[in-house]
C-alpha cells in the first residue's frame, strides 16, 4: 500500500486529495510539524528535505515534490483520467502545476519562511509585509489565466485542481479575501462537494 507524509495546512493535502480523486488506497502518516518532526533523523531519512508531502511507493520507493508525485498517481490511476488526452490541454495544466509551485506557493511561504532567503528579521518582516501584495496578483493571474471553466482544464478535474484548492485556501490567511476573486471562490465552494475533499476532511488531514 501506499503511505504518504502528511502535515495539515501544508500542500501535502493535494496529494491526499488527488488519492482519493484516483480511488487509490493509502496510509497517511502525519508528520507533527508543532514538535518540528520534519527536522528530525526520523524523518530526514525518509525526506532529507525535511518537508512534505513523502509518498512511499509499493516498492518502497520514495516520492518527493507535490508536482511529481501527483503525476506519479496519474500514472497509477489512468481510469481517473487526472491527465488530459489532449497534449495541449495537459500542457496548460502542467503549467498551472509549475506557477503555483513556483511562483503563488513561494509568496505564500515568505509569510513564515523567510529564513530561506534572508537571516535578518527586518528583511523577514518586508517580506512578510509584502505578501498581500504577491498573493493579490498571484490570485489574480489564476482568475484571469488559469481556471477555464468550473475547474483548470474546464469541467473534468485534473492534477492542478487539488493543488490550487489548497493554495487558495491560504489566501485568506495571507490577507486576500477571496471573496475579490470569484472564480476562484466559485472554484473552491465547487471543490468543498467533492467526495475527494469530504473523505480527506473525515480524515482530520484537513
Amino acid at each position: 500500500m501506499l503511505k504518504l507524509f502528511y502535515a495539515p495546512g501544508t500542500i501535502s493535502i493535494a496529494v491526499a486529495i488527488a488519492l482519493q480523486e484516483a480511488g487509490l488506497d493509502y496510509e497517511p502518516i502525519k508528520v507533527d510539524f508543532a514538535s518540528a518532526a520534519q527536522t528530525k533523523p526520523d524523518y530526514l531519512a525518509i525526506n532529507p528535505k525535511g518537508r512534505v508531502p513523502a509518498l512511499v511507493t509499493s516498492k518502497g520507493t520514495i516520492l518527493t515534490e507535490t508536482g511529481a508525485v501527483l503525476d506519479y498517481i496519474a500514472t497509477l490511476a489512468p481510469a481517473a483520467n487526472l491527465v488530459p488526452q489532449d497534449t495541449e490541454v495537459a500542457a496548460h495544466m502542467r503549467s498551472v502545476m509549475y506557477y503555483l509551485a513556483s511562483t503563488m506557493h513561494v509568496a505564500h511561504a515568505h509569510k513564515m519562511r523567510g529564513s530561506r532567503w534572508a537571516d535578518q528579521q527586518s528583511s523577514f518582516e518586508d517580506m512578510k509585509a509584502k505578501v498581500p501584495q504577491t498573493v493579490a496578483a498571484c490570485a489574480a493571474y489564476v482568475e484571469a489565466e488559469c481556471l477555464r471553466g468550473d475547474f483548470v482544464t474546464g469541467d473534468q478535474i485534473s492534477l492542478p485542481d487539488p493543488y490550487l484548492f489548497v493554495v487558495c485556501n491560504w489566501m485568506e490567511g495571507d490577507g486576500v479575501p477571496r471573496a475579490g476573486f470569484p472564480k476562484i471562490d466559485a472554484f473552491l465552494n465547487r471543490m468543498e462537494t467533492r467526495d475527494s475533499v469530504k473523505a480527506v476532511r473525515k480524515l482530520g488531514m484537513l
